[in-house]
């Protein structure tokens, strides 16, 4: 039975994907005490990347700002994994972004607020977190986006 959250979702016009398989030696989350750590989520769907490339080149901001939104889907579901039921986020704590970027591409931070508008669009004031956006020169599979999430839970 889907929870709050989930019914948010779909209120939105989102189901909550299957996991995605990691794709070397980790976990997609693990939980220490009240917290969950999501390993590095890449717009995968389907089991697939959409689109690869940078941004700023091979992908628009406005692409990568959608792929962000992805991956924040994806790590909802590796936190939904460890947690057993996604209505047990007290809040969302951190979230770090990397782009993979054009040498002259400096939108990080827009592209990021893919995944930080559906954190919000979801969980409401539980959604406000910490965050940080990096430039980088690839990322796995030739991923444009890639979105960790740390959230605290409401016990343990």
């Amino acid at each position: 039975m889907a929870g709050a959250v989930e019914a948010q979702l779909a209120e939105i016009g989102l189901t909550l994907p299957a996991v995605v398989p990691p794709l070397a030696s980790y976990q997609p989350a693990v939980q220490s005490g009240v917290y969950v750590y999501t390993s590095g989520q890449l717009p995968m769907v389907d089991g697939k990347l959409a689109v690869t490339g940078k941004v700023g080149a091979e992908v628009t901001p406005d692409e990568a700002k959608e792929l962000a939104k992805t991956c924040a889907l994806n790590a909802l579901a590796a936190v939904k994994s460890v947690a057993g039921d996604l209505d047990r986020i007290k809040r969302v704590v951190k979230v770090v972004g990397f782009v993979a970027s054009a040498s002259d591409f400096t939108g990080q931070p827009a592209v990021i607020n893919g995944a930080s508008e559906l954190l919000g669009a979801v969980l409401g004031d539980k959604g406000v977190h910490a965050r940080s956006a990096v430039g980088v020169a690839v990322l796995p599979l030739d991923a444009p986006v890639e979105v960790e999430v740390q959230v605290e839970l409401v016990d343990a």
